[in-house]
């Protein structure tokens, strides 16, 4: 076993996971601490260390709201530790490897946590790496900058650093997944066979990276879980960045919630202080701090250059849950809604109202679409347009979740699943949903070994084919209750209809 790994900056030591066959690093650094000066700069290059490092334990996580002290779903699913070391100083990741040997040559996962770019951490418990791992891939969770400290932009910095004068976050992204480029052969692994892959601001972020030049030779494929997300009424979506004005503005107006003028008052403040503002400001005003278009890192909207084929031209895995960001037309009364349904469908409203009588959920709530599901097929179909089809697939998350609260297949509770960690959670899982687990991990890790995810099952049998989701094959994943279905050309008109209309906001 790969117990001591010699990298370009040091020695590293891991321990055994909970199966000893994978060695597990965890806290190993891809750059140089974040403070001081380098608070509010891009990653700065590491600094080699004498000896062998310790890598047993996570670092810190970034500084963020603490977890653990709230009642919300997310308290009790996973931020459930509010003693969880927490420091400026946070650029490591941690790495789980079944090599025995460096010339193995494994695939690679890099993945990249979600939490709205404000929260989250890789020490949450549902992304313990140890059980893809056990399928013949090295998976590398990467932790950045967050929130304020990962994201801030303001006319201070961009006069002062303009090579680099915001998206530090996704500027830590970039530099932890170079480091696994230069690194990850010395674990056993293929740097030639590279895929990012995160959920939410996760895969956010994988879309931020993949539609970044720089980053073209490295990524070979991309999952992205619960990302694609535009309203398809009126084409508004998280994830898409601001103006490099519209972040220094809103930079402007934190400095003055700090209580500073300068930059360098900023950098000179304590880091905690920074957090618990953050979290007063938030609050507050509800706005947060998010990629803003600086054409370094983030060259625009990544969903419109991925549809405009501005973007690697890998494959990709995308999907959603079945009840996550339900996009509806607000209104109070139905004579308001048939109003704003003309007004946004103009001469095709009169086809939307008759598909909308057929698919209403209740009186409040008219017709409620899956914008994740229409522009994740949306941007397949136009990537096939563009000369790259027969590569990219669809899925949909929608079996029974037990609990005491009755969650639906809510915001990432997927996550259980792709990462077969369902024994860490509290909800009283059975049988059926262990064998789904089992077959997502499966084909989770087919498609980063290849780009494809079929394949046997441990059984031996082969699961069920999932195809590629074109304009002729509308084939599509369900992960049900039953485990993994196929359907192909069963979509129905009204989502033909959603995906046609979200594609002229791309």
């Amino acid at each position: 076993m790969l117990r001591i790994v010699e990298t370009k900056y040091g020695s590293v030591r891991g321990i055994p996971a909970a199966d000893p066959r994978i060695t597990s690093f965890k806290g190993i650094p891809f750059a140089a601490p974040p403070i001081g000066e380098n608070r509010w700069r891009a990653p700065q290059p590491l600094k080699p260390w004498e000896g062998v490092l310790d890598a047993s334990r996570f670092a810190p996580i970034s500084m963020q709201s603490i977890p653990g002290l709230g009642t919300d779903i997310y308290c009790r699913e996973w931020h459930v530790d509010p003693d969880i070391p927490m420091d400026e100083d946070c650029l490591y990741l941690n790495i789980w490897t079944g090599a025995k040997s460096a010339d193995e040559k494994l695939p690679v996962l890099v993945w990249f946590f979600g939490g709205a770019l404000q929260w989250g951490y890789p020490p949450e418990m549902e992304f313990d790496g140890e059980r893809i791992a056990r399928r013949g891939v090295i998976v590398v969770s990467v932790n950045y900058r967050l929130n304020a400290f990962g994201f801030l932009a303001h006319p201070e910095l961009t006069a002062s650093q303009p090579e680099s004068p915001a998206n530090f976050g996704s500027l830590d992204q970039q530099a932890g997944l170079k480091w696994v480029a230069e690194n990850i052969a010395a674990f056993g692994g293929d740097p030639e066979n590279i895929t990012i892959a995160g959920q939410s601001a996760g895969g956010g972020s994988v879309l931020t990276q993949m539609t970044c030049p720089d980053n073209y030779g490295i990524i070979k494929k991309a999952v992205i879980m619960s990302a694609m997300i535009r309203n398809p009424y009126n084409g508004w979506g998280i994830g898409i960045p601001a103006t490099m004005e519209q972040g220094e503005k809103l930079g402007e107006e934190f400095f003055e919630f700090l209580g500073v003028k300068t930059l360098a008052e900023a950098r000179a403040l304590d880091a905690r202080y920074i957090r618990d503002k953050f979290d007063e400001f938030f609050n507050k005003t509800h706005k947060m701090f998010t990629n803003v278009i600086d054409n370094v890192i983030c060259m625009g909207d990544p969903m419109t250059r991925v549809a405009h084929n501005e973007y690697a031209h890998i494959p990709i895995m995308a999907g959603c849950t079945a009840d996550e960001f339900p996009s509806v037309i607000e209104a109070s009364s139905r004579e308001e809604f048939e109003a704003k349904a003309r007004e946004i469908f103009g001469d095709k409203a009169e086809t939307f109202l008759a598909f909308e009588e057929a698919n209403r959920v209740s009186a409040a709530g008219y017709a409620a679409t899956n914008g994740i599901e229409a522009s994740a097929k949306c941007i397949f179909l136009k990537d096939e347009a563009n000369g790259n089809g027969g590569k990219n697939y669809f899925y949909r998350f929608e079996p029974d979740i037990p609990g005491w609260d009755n969650p639906g297949t809510f915001h990432s509770v997927d996550l259980w699943f792709f990462f077969e960690t369902l024994a860490k959670c509290w909800r009283p899982f059975v049988g059926r949903h262990y064998d789904l687990a089992r077959q997502m991990c499966n084909y989770f890790t087919n498609f980063i070994k290849t780009g494809d995810p079929n394949g046997d099952d441990i059984t031996g049998e082969p699961m069920p084919k999932w195809e590629s989701y074109s304009d002729k094959n509308r084939s599509e994943m369900l992960f049900t209750a039953n485990g993994a279905v196929n359907r192909q050309n069963e979509e129905s008109d009204y989502i033909k209809f959603m995906i046609e209309h979200i594609s002229t906001f791309f």
